[in-house]
């Protein structure tokens, strides 16, 4: 990383302080030392795929009233000729937004730059921020960045700079997090400073205004739902296929299409991320979830695939329960179950979160198992009623194990020793088996938590979303598809 770079700085603040006295971020406890302790996944993304995000991410503001603060910084200015248009439509929808780049021929002569709330800062040649590529959108609704820097020709190696420049390879991150996004615009404005005093001020003040509103816990960065995020992760997967979709013009070899791939999958783990975040008392639940659902499948001998789907959807599991802002079309209409029409194929009403999941082709499995964790072993569940072994095992494992690791969560904040605390959870659920649960499943949580009581250790690790594409496998695909095929004859 350059340094004295916008990322630099990030990285070197979240390395050096575990405790929020090392943070830029105004955001209060507790929800701050989690931002400042959640560990930065850096990626390397080529620039088509920086394109589609940044896109994505503009058009949320086009398509809602945000009125954010958005700070960018485009290298040269040539490249923000490229978007100048698309900037001024932007502008008519933003509080301020902020344009750092090293000047072109041009760069401050385009409409777009005399727009009242469109400011330009010119960077100097040698300033390190003049060879990264940042996006920061900040407001009390919606906060997302893209903060990256591109590769040198040393990074490049023998290869040397790609020729096609939709290759070109970029180091960095991206998120929807409010308390690093925060942290990130305070960083940008301290920058702005060096060139622009009375410009930095005026958006320190804007950021203070965004901090204090975020913070009163009634805006959507603080309670997620369906129709907020949901639209968002939908732009951001729309605009990554057609990216794989181009034409020949640009030929996107297999590498730029399993980057543009890893990243609509990091766009569902970061809304998952996000969830967690908004319920501080329990803010590990995806990675725990995905921990214990995946050690009661190696428990029950499941084969890897198996596996490796069921420790996905315990990272996506609190997606399922994303809620509209808006009643649901059909929530007055009554619904066929399957127990009082055997033979029709199960019916089930529309879940925001489940749809939302649906988008990405490679996701719907997954979306399967997280509609039917609802379900009871005795019929009496929803969405469709399934009775028994009817019910998907990974659905099974996934509702039992999140029920269990709500109880823990809960009772980590009494008097209780671990020990206790994993007894009196499995006592929970216990008292459900046979109508609530598969009996075989509770036999089955009696081993794993007795070994937990014993002393085995159970690793539990936020995932590395930047390299999220380990967790899409063909061959898991195909095994599903073969294990459908087999349930349907």
């Amino acid at each position: 990383m350059l340094p004295g770079s916008i990322l630099q700085q990030l990285s070197v603040a979240h390395r050096a302080s575990s405790s929020p006295s090392g943070s830029h971020s105004q955001l209060p406890d507790p929800a701050l030392s989690q931002s400042q302790q959640r560990p930065l996944n850096f990626g390397v993304y080529f620039k088509n795929t920086l394109v589609a995000l940044c896109h994505a991410l503009e058009d949320a503001i086009l398509q809602a009233d945000y009125q954010p603060l958005v700070i960018a910084a485009f290298q040269r200015g040539k490249w923000y000729l490229e978007e100048a248009e698309r900037y001024a439509d932007l502008a008519e929808r933003s509080q301020q937004v902020v344009i750092m780049a090293s000047p072109d021929a041009g760069f401050a002569e385009h409409p777009t730059s005399q727009k009242p709330n469109v400011a330009l800062v010119q960077l100097d040649a040698a300033d390190s921020v003049a060879q990264e590529w940042h996006l920061i959108i900040l407001s009390p609704d919606y906060t997302a960045m893209v903060l990256c820097q591109e590769l040198s020709e040393a990074d490049y190696g023998a290869a040397g700079f790609p020729k096609a420049d939709l290759e070109r390879k970029f180091y960095g991150l991206w998120t929807f997090e409010p308390g690093l996004v925060l942290e990130t615009a305070e960083l940008a404005v301290e920058h702005v400073g060096r060139y622009d005093k009375a410009l930095a001020q005026r958006l320190q003040a804007q950021v203070q205004q965004i901090t204090q509103q975020i913070q009163s816990g009634e805006r959507l960065c603080g309670a997620p739902t369906s129709d907020h995020l949901g639209e968002i992760v939908s732009l951001i997967v729309d605009y990554l296929q057609q990216r794989e979709d181009e034409p020949a013009a640009y030929p996107v070899v297999a590498h730029l299409e399993g980057n543009l791939l890893s990243n609509e999958l990091q766009a569902f783990l970061r809304v998952a991320q996000l969830l967690d975040q908004a319920d501080l008392s329990n803010p590990m639940a995806a990675a725990e979830v995905a921990s214990l659902s995946e050690a009661m499948g190696q428990l029950l001998d499941l084969p890897a695939w198996q596996l490796h789907r069921l420790r996905l959807a315990g990272l996506l599991h609190r997606m399922a329960f994303l809620r509209s802002q808006e009643p649901l079309l059909n929530a007055g209409r009554s619904v066929q179950t399957h127990a009082e029409q055997p033979n029709l194929a199960p019916a089930c009403p529309l879940m925001p979160g489940i749809q939302v999941l649906r988008r990405m082709q490679r996701l719907r499995a997954i979306a399967t198992i997280l509609a039917h964790q609802s379900e009871w072993w005795d019929g009496s569940g929803q969405p469709a009623s399934l009775t028994g072994d009817e019910i998907p095992v990974e659905s099974r494992i996934l509702a039992l194990v999140e029920v269990f690791q709500q109880q823990l969560a809960q009772l980590r904040h009494t008097a209780l020793t671990p020990e206790a605390a994993l007894s009196a959870a499995l006592e929970h659920c216990s008292a459900q088996a046979g109508n609530r649960w598969d009996p075989k499943l509770i036999e089955v949580l009696k081993l794993l938590v007795n070994a937990l009581q014993q002393g085995v250790d159970l690793p539990v690790t936020l995932p590395k979303i930047a390299a999220g594409l380990w967790l899409l496998d063909e061959q898991s695909d195909l095994a599903a598809a073969v294990e459908l095929a087999e349930r349907q004859s």
